[in-house]
């Protein structure tokens, strides 16, 4: 059997796609520090760290059961791990297995240093990504991605870092989450033909491709609105207008995606990348804004 090297191992992880899991918490951590003044830093990055593995079992869960499931074929643009050979299925599902295994393991970790809702949250995660290609399969993809990667680790990161679920950190997951969101929603919209072909059934493909640019396009720029109008609402601080430096990205990715109804899935390759990377300034910018407030005031 071939050997890999370690960064052979990491890059099908799809590592590119970590803001996603890394960011909600980071982001919490700014917002719970902007108002509470004092958090557990330390339990937050070990929190980071947990879910950026939970994130990167899902990845490779989910490449396994679409080759599985005939959805990733050698013309598939994602998921290239197995159809291009490099990896046996058998290995990417070990992999996976592993690395839920070491994220379960840091999760009692943190369950043991913090307390009982640990579990609920840690439970809820573990579900939804074992059952996420199922979910998207019945084109309920983008909900499990919202509530996984937004309302779960942002109320979890309430609890590790302050001793109390705050539901206020909620008023973040619409940001944040959306962009999320469009990371997938892009990349389901680009591969409707090949997920039509495996007799699956997305979100993107029950509104269509025109629908879905559009909605694309309303998850990566509706965030900054939402900002906005939480400022004039008194739930954020004025200085998180930082994220406003990271618009510009966003529109370029909303205009790539208006090309989908003329070009087709060409328009959009990259496009996942791309949102994952908006994903990572916007939530660095959002962050930025908190601690600019926090130390300010």
């Amino acid at each position: 059997m071939k050997k890999h090297t370690l960064k052979e191992w990491l890059v099908a992880t799809r590592p590119w796609s970590f803001p996603a899991s890394a960011m909600p918490v980071l982001v919490t951590l700014g917002y719970l520090f902007w108002e509470q003044g004092e958090i557990d830093w330390p339990i937050g990055v070990f929190t980071i760290i947990n879910v950026v593995l939970f994130h990167a079992a899902g990845n490779t869960w989910s490449d396994y059961r679409d080759f599985k499931s005939g959805v990733d074929r050698e013309d598939a643009v994602g998921g290239m791990s197995i159809v291009s050979g490099q990896f046996s299925p058998e290995q990417i599902k070990r992999l996976s297995l592993s690395l839920m295994a070491v994220a379960v393991a840091c999760g009692l970790a943190l369950l043991a240093l913090t307390g009982m809702p640990v579990l609920y949250f840690g439970l809820a995660g573990a579900v939804l990504t074992v059952f996420y290609p199922w979910l998207k399969y019945h084109a309920l993809g983008d909900i499990d991605i919202f509530l996984t990667y937004a309302v779960i680790p942002m109320l979890g990161t309430s609890y590790v870092a302050t001793g109390g679920i705050n539901p206020e950190t909620l008023w973040l997951a619409v940001p944040v989450g959306f962009i999320t969101v469009g990371i997938l929603h892009s990349n389901n919209t680009r591969d409707m033909e090949q997920d039509k072909r495996a007799g699956i059934k997305t979100f993107a493909m029950v509104i269509g491709g025109k629908a879905s640019s559009y909605l694309y396009c309303f998850e990566v720029i509706f965030p900054f609105l939402w900002c906005v109008a939480g400022i004039v609402a008194g739930f954020f601080p004025v200085w998180i207008i930082t994220v406003f430096a990271v618009l510009k990205p966003a529109m370029d990715n909303a205009r790539k995606a208006m090309r989908y109804p003329k070009e087709g899935m060409q328009a959009l390759v990259g496009l996942d990348e791309r949102t994952a990377q908006l994903q990572l300034m916007f939530s660095l910018a959002l962050f930025a804004g908190f601690m600019i407030a926090a130390f300010i005031a």
